[in-house]
């Protein structure tokens, strides 16, 4: 749906993007991630033909951005971090007027609006003027006006920006039923919000790709290797010799490491890393059991995409273009 090919973009010296390549499929949504000049919104307004490539090529639903850029319009909706509103209309009025903007047909767009006022959980403020709404009914509005023409692609930019918590919340479960129809990318500052949201992340630094992958592989292949939780407890309240305890998870073929996270009188609570490839989980729960001990918790422990994020784009005030 998203096809981006050796993609750049330069200013004089700068190089802002730098022959960049990724694909996103039909009906998902990737988080596009980089700290602040990385070249994200370079990407973002090449996408939205609101700027042309220096060298490279990109299409949406098979279009060229800079050979089609009216067809791709038509297939992209699109939502900036502050959504493109006019405050002395009345919703309705306003999803009706883009409408006309996006080139609907007169007699499809009230169908259109209220399928979306609907969709959008707006339809009860239709008759209101933006202006009186809150922040987080104007974040919705500006979706409306995002899918009215029923685009190919999304491209969300800071979507949940200024929200509350619970509208957050609305926010990233309307984000997720739209995936059923359209294809998002989104942009965010909000690391947490992509775990909760995308199914893969593309993450940007210093006008290069450095990693396109789901979150789960993207762990794996920084760790490079498994790790478990392991909580031991002493059968009845029986007292456990953490050094017997660890000393026995250490002997575990395929065992690399053990580290003692927490510990009490009764019970001992590790993390054990394996050697790559080795999946020590069965021989870890087989090891505590036979040695008469409780088994109260055994589960991986999974990367953060915060510490993704930091650990790949780490290096880029050293490695920053030079002007």
């Amino acid at each position: 749906m998203i096809k981006v090919e050796g993609l750049t973009k330069r200013y004089d010296r700068t190089v802002a993007v730098n022959a960049i390549d990724f694909e996103v499929d039909k009906g998902q949504i990737v988080g596009f991630l980089g700290p602040n000049g990385a070249g994200k919104t370079t990407t973002m307004r090449i996408l939205t033909c609101f700027m042309p490539p220096t060298e490279g090529t990109a299409s949406i639903a098979g279009f060229d951005v800079q050979k089609q850029p009216q067809e791709v319009k038509r297939r992209i909706g699109y939502l900036p971090e502050t959504p493109p509103l006019y405050p002395e209309m009345e919703v309705e009025e306003y999803l009706t007027f883009v409408g006309r903007l996006k080139g609907l047909p007169s007699a499809e767009i009230p169908q259109r609006v209220k399928d979306v006022a609907e969709r959008c959980a707006v339809a009860d403020v239709r008759k209101k003027l933006i202006s009186k709404l809150s922040k987080g009914y104007r974040q919705r509005v500006g979706l409306a006006q995002a899918i009215i023409h029923n685009p190919d692609v999304l491209i969300l930019d800071e979507p949940t920006s200024g929200l509350d918590p619970k509208q957050i919340h609305e926010t990233r479960d309307l984000i997720r039923s739209l995936a059923a129809a359209h294809t998002v990318i989104l942009s965010t500052h909000i690391l947490p919000e992509v775990e909760q949201t995308c199914d893969h992340v593309i993450i940007i630094s210093r006008g290069s790709v450095v990693a396109r992958d789901s979150v789960a592989n993207l762990t794996s292949r920084l760790r490079g290797a498994e790790a478990i939780a392991v909580e031991v407890t002493g059968r009845n309240q029986d007292q456990l010799d953490v050094g017997a305890v660890r000393q026995k998870l250490e002997q575990i073929a395929g065992v690399s490491r053990v580290v003692l996270k927490s510990s009490n009188d009764h019970g001992h609570h590790f993390e054990i890393e394996s050697l790559q490839g080795r999946n020590v989980r069965a021989d870890v729960a087989r090891s505590v059991v036979e040695s008469g001990w409780d088994l109260n918790e055994l589960r991986p422990v999974a990367v953060s995409l915060e510490e993704i994020f930091l650990e790949l784009t780490a290096s880029e005030k050293a490695t920053e273009v030079k002007q």
